[in-house]
This record gives C-alpha cells, sequence and structure tokens, in this order.
C-alpha cells in the first residue's frame, strides 16, 4: 500500500497497525467454550427434568431419621436451585471466558486455566460420588474444557495475548 506524501511534506505516514489478527486457536477455543456454555445449558434442562429423580433419591435416603414432608421439600428445593445456580454460574463463566480470550485478555487464559483445574477436581471428586449418566456428562463438559485449554496454551495463543492492544 503506498501513501500520497502530505501536501507541504515529505514525511510518509505511519501505516496503521490494527488490532491483531485473532488465530486459529484462539478462535477454536473461544468455539469450545460455547459448547462448553451450551453443554452447560443442557445440564440445567436435564437437571430440571430430573427433579422427580432427585427427590426420590432424598426421599429414599438412608439418615438417622426419617425426612418429614416439610423437610423433603425443603431439601428438595434447595438441591434443586443449587443446580440451576450452579449452572447459570458455569454459563456465565464459560460466556465470559470465551469474550475476554476472544479479546486477547491475557487474564482471561489464566483465569480458564485455573477454572479448569477446579473443574478437573470437582470431576475427580464426582467420580467417587456421583452415578452413571451424571458421571458422563461432567466427563463430557470436561473434555470440552481440555480442548479450550489445549488450543489456548498453542504457540500462537500465547502470541496473540502477548500482542500490544491499542
Amino acid at each position: 500500500m503506498s501513501y500520497q506524501p502530505y501536501p507541504g511534506g515529505t514525511q510518509m505516514p505511519e501505516p496503521s497497525t490494527g488490532p491483531p489478527v485473532i488465530p486459529q486457536s484462539v478462535t477454536r477455543a473461544v468455539q469450545l467454550m460455547y459448547v462448553g456454555a451450551a453443554a452447560s445449558l443442557i445440564g440445567i434442562v436435564i437437571d430440571i427434568l430430573a427433579r422427580h429423580a432427585i427427590r426420590n433419591a432424598l426421599a429414599t435416603r438412608k439418615t438417622a431419621h426419617p425426612l418429614t414432608t416439610s423437610q423433603l421439600n425443603s431439601d428438595y428445593h434447595v438441591v434443586l436451585g443449587v443446580l440451576i445456580v450452579g449452572g447459570v454460574i458455569a454459563i456465565a463463566l464459560w460466556l465470559w471466558m470465551a469474550y475476554s480470550c476472544k479479546a486477547g485478555k491475557g487474564w482471561a487464559r489464566i483465569v480458564s486455566t485455573v477454572l479448569f483445574a477446579i473443574d478437573t477436581l470437582s470431576v475427580l471428586a464426582g467420580a467417587v460420588t456421583s452415578a452413571g449418566a451424571a458421571r458422563i456428562y461432567s466427563i463430557l463438559v470436561w473434555l470440552i474444557g481440555l480442548g479450550a485449554i489445549i488450543f489456548l496454551w498453542q504457540r500462537s495463543s500465547t502470541e496473540y495475548f502477548k500482542a500490544p492492544r491499542y
């Protein structure tokens, strides 16, 4: 690209350098984060659809004292509420990290990695306590996160996160 000299001057203007181009590795990581958000939304729907199974599990669990109907209802609503709020928080975190990583914010890559490490501990703990379908679902979401982290730490991603921002 050639520039015309400024009238009355001989100095060429500095070519403008726009924002860094998002590398394919970051684009793929962001896409996986969107898939993670969608998986979290599906998880909320599954939890709501499984509400009767949750109530039955609470009603049939072994405790020293049987639960009254009021206690059972209270526990059921707490468990369902925690599952829904946890799912909404997960969706928000997926979307926030996707947006921030796409914008090239270096801290977002680190926070994404820390969140993945926390999820890894959660999956390991759930492997002991959760049943088949819940365990498979948590491993699936974990694999989505693993893919995103692998893409975020590739060399082209590192260069993107280190590039100056305007």
